[in-house]
């Protein structure tokens, strides 16, 4: 199916891709549960009868998951800003394209987690009136954010409308 919109106005993959170092984030934020939960299942296991072959499993589901999906976040995780819009891309299992017209950003929000300090990052979180929630942009530079945050802001009040 065709469109006549154009590409700003479009439901279509957002242009910018997150910073590498969020691989890393993801990575890092990830694998002390996984350490725990193997950890768990191994002190389990040696302090009953149960039997060894199901912590190999668990074993390799907590390696596999630790090395993909960071890859997979990251090749998926995208967002852009236009003139009239933010658009997002998220998703594991499903994929997620969310619009958010400027008219209707209500908040716009800078933060950093433990993990996103440790790296450098940050996140922007655009606030509007929609029952789907907020966008959220995870593993930008900080520096990028900061002044990503700063533009949404100054466009959400130079567009006309009341945000909801």
């Amino acid at each position: 199916m065709t469109t006549d919109l154009p590409r700003e106005y479009a439901l279509r993959d957002p242009a910018e891709r997150v910073s590498p170092r969020a691989r890393w984030m993801w990575l890092t934020g990830s694998l002390p549960w996984w350490l725990v939960l193997v950890a768990g299942a191994v002190v389990g296991v040696t302090l009953t009868d149960v039997p060894w072959w199901p912590v190999v499993p668990l074993a390799l589901l907590a390696a596999a998951y630790v090395v993909v999906m960071p890859l997979w976040r990251y090749r998926v995780h995208r967002w852009e800003v236009t003139r009239t819009a933010v658009y997002t891309q998220t998703g594991w299992w499903v994929r997620e394209r969310r619009i958010a017209p400027m008219s209707r950003i209500q908040t716009v929000d800078w933060s950093q987690g433990v993990w996103s300090r440790v790296y450098g990052l940050a996140t922007v979180t655009v606030t509007t009136a929609s029952a789907a929630g907020a966008l959220t942009i995870v593993g930008l530079e900080k520096d990028r954010a900061q002044a990503l945050a700063e533009q949404l802001t100054q466009q959400a009040q130079a567009t006309p409308g009341d945000a909801t």
